[in-house]
């Protein structure tokens, strides 16, 4: 079984973390049953010495043409995106994703994925804080400024730092199912898979403590009884909280409301349903919660764009034993 390449981009001020973070999702160890082989390497325009964010120098022996042949190719923070990238590094960018790979921009990376003209009419997101910078550099893209990040296609743009973790396990979940995902943020130690649309960016955090805040308990819980009649003042009494100040913690924790947040879940439940089993649309409905499978309908159209009917056949015509495209 060939394994499944991934090229990471390095360059002088790279940040560790992102340079990090596609080896430590799509090649941890040990690998959870149902993810196959993958084989992260790293490359630069220069070869040589890489010095990171951090003070840390790192040997890169590989130039861009590792790109060539690479199943995903990944782009950390770009550290000066007022400045166009490079025109070798958006070339090998280019054709890359004329081979069919996934070109990936983590967080302030979605900036050269701009500058290579992939995101020209795509939809895409980078951090917060450079949203008008990006507005303004990229006007032919479709920018989402408050989200976790964005698959259009096979070109993958996130937010902010801790984000580039979800937009990987996103990916793991599009090639290889929500169980694989699943497994692989246990093995991290890492919430499950969050849905690309959530806010990126939280005014207030909730105080750490556990004492000075019950949310994270209620949101347990409220993932673990989807398929009940779930209201804002239920959730409000279990967290021992009134109706308004529930409504505040929240929105502070989240930056959404209680019914976007429930909507959310449940389609990911969903979708984990018909990934996984062969449940009838109804009972998938009321597993999930949604109670009909008109409103299933409903929200799926809304949400993934498609219908449950539709996804699933999709999923097992991809992968109609369990296996990844790459396998």
């Amino acid at each position: 079984m060939q394994p499944t390449r991934v090229s990471v981009l390095a360059f002088e001020g790279v940040s560790l973390f992102h340079l990090s973070v596609p080896g430590i999702v799509f090649d941890v160890k040990p690998a959870p049953s149902g993810l196959p082989p993958y084989e992260v390497e790293y490359c630069t325009p220069t070869p040589g010495r890489v010095r990171c964010d951090q003070g840390m120098d790192v040997e890169v022996p590989r130039g861009l043409d590792a790109m060539v042949g690479a199943d995903i190719v990944v782009v950390p923070a770009w550290n000066h995106p007022e400045i166009a990238a490079p025109a070798a590094l958006t070339e090998a960018l280019r054709q890359a994703h004329a081979q069919g790979a996934y070109v990936v921009g983590l967080c302030l990376g979605a900036f050269v994925l701009g500058d290579a003209g992939l995101l020209d009419g795509r939809q895409a997101t980078t951090h917060w804080a450079c949203r008008e910078l990006f507005a303004q550099r990229f006007p032919k893209t479709i920018f989402l400024p408050d989200v976790l990040y964005v698959d259009d296609g096979k070109v993958i743009t996130s937010a902010g730092t801790v984000a580039a973790i979800d937009c990987c396990l996103h990916i793991v979940r599009l090639r290889h199912g929500a169980d694989v995902a699943n497994r692989v943020a246990r093995m991290l130690v890492t919430p499950p898979h969050r849905q690309g649309g959530q806010a990126q960016y939280i005014e207030q955090p909730v105080p750490a403590l556990p004492s000075e805040n019950r949310l994270p308990g209620v949101l347990e819980w409220a993932r673990a009884h989807l398929s009940d009649t779930l209201s804002l003042d239920a959730l409000a009494d279990v967290a021992r909280m009134s109706r308004r100040t529930f409504t505040r913690r929240f929105r502070e924790a989240t930056g959404t409301t209680v019914n976007k947040w429930l909507a959310a879940e449940r389609i990911g439940k969903a979708q984990q349903l018909l990934e996984t089993t062969d449940m009838p649309i109804e009972r998938v409905a009321t597993e999930a919660g949604f109670g009909t499978s008109l409103s299933l309908r409903q929200h799926f159209a809304h949400q993934v764009h498609t219908s449950p009917s539709s996804y699933r056949r999709t999923f097992r015509d991809r992968y109609p034993s369990g296996e990844s495209e790459f396998q």
